[in-house]
């Protein structure tokens, strides 16, 4: 069994204006880092562009049209301060939601162990109704929904450790007590949201936030008795993981010291009860992670243990 890499150069057309953290070069920075020897063996893949009504399994109709019709033929538009829409964001954003479900196909097929989606933009802060944040669709909770819709599974986990709390697929999972959403993400911080207190309506929703300056030693604790926890008494069919790297201790957005070693511990402590509960089975998507170095290097980490090591 092995590790699937999905991505596709569609992740470099999301353009945005200079300055902007969420920048095309992340992907050139996980690309570099991934080109190293040990990671040969990894199984590579295009991701396969999504048809539009995938993204209606987690956002209305209404929404998903109001997008599609604002993405400008030329240039850029701003959704908000932060969120951007430009000529090549659609492909891209289909084809980071076509990386998650054709990931999602080839694990429940027993084609590979695990996979890790490196696609842009990110998606954990698109709300059900609202793009924000960088995110325009939710790639996560749209594959956790396939998950269930397509393959059948009948509860999935949403484990979510970028350092900006997840609002937008708490939002969508708020009140579905299939789907188990767990963050730990610095607080306070944006979007403001993420407090232990916010539980959902059937208490699927687990935040364990972190203060500012928390290191990787309170990360791990955190972690594993806030969310490890919940995991293994829920015991979900299939694990798809967040992953933002903007925790590590030289990202410029935010003020937790996290090491690329941590990711790897976790992943690996999620493979643990995935083995247990679920066959295995992990996807893993890229949410954020802005200091080049430091997501090349947590990346690595990531995949290292994924593959085994």
């Amino acid at each position: 069994m092995t590790t699937l890499y999905v991505s596709h150069p569609a992740s470099f057309d999301h353009e945005v204006p200079e300055g902007h953290p969420e920048r095309p070069a992340r992907m050139r920075a996980i690309e570099r880092a991934l080109e190293d020897e040990r990671f040969a063996c990894l199984v590579r893949t295009s991701a396969p562009r999504a048809e539009v009504e995938l993204a209606t399994l987690v956002h209305p109709r209404d929404y998903v049209d109001a997008l599609v019709a604002a993405v400008p033929k030329h240039g850029m538009v701003g959704i908000d301060a932060d969120t951007i829409l430009s000529a090549g964001s659609l492909e891209a954003t289909l084809r980071a939601i076509g990386g998650a479900t054709h990931a999602l196909d080839a694990i429940m097929a027993g084609e590979c162990r695990n996979a890790f989606v490196a696609m842009r933009p990110p998606g954990h802060h698109a709300e059900r109704t609202r793009a924000m944040g960088f995110c325009l669709f939710n790639h996560a909770a749209i594959a956790a929904r396939y998950a269930q819709e397509k393959h059948g599974a009948e509860r999935v986990a949403l484990v979510d450790w970028d350092v900006h709390h997840g609002n937008g697929s708490q939002d969508i999972f708020w009140d579905d007590g299939s789907v188990l959403y767990c963050s730990t993400h610095q607080m306070p911080l944006y979007p403001g949201s993420g407090a232990a207190s916010e539980r959902g309506e059937k208490d699927t929703i687990v935040n364990v936030p972190l203060r500012p300056n928390d290191d990787g030693e309170v990360f791990r604790e955190a972690f594993e008795t806030g969310i490890l926890t919940r995991l293994e008494s829920f015991r979900p069919d299939v694990i798809v993981i967040s992953a933002g790297f903007d925790a590590h201790r030289l990202d410029p957005l935010a003020n937790l010291r996290l090491e690329a070693e941590d990711f790897g511990w976790a992943t690996r402590r999620l493979m643990d009860v995935a083995e247990r509960c679920a066959g295995g089975r992990i996807v893993s998507v890229l949410e954020g992670g802005y200091s080049l170095e430091g997501l090349a290097k947590s990346v690595a980490a990531h995949v290292d243990a994924l593959m085994g090591r």
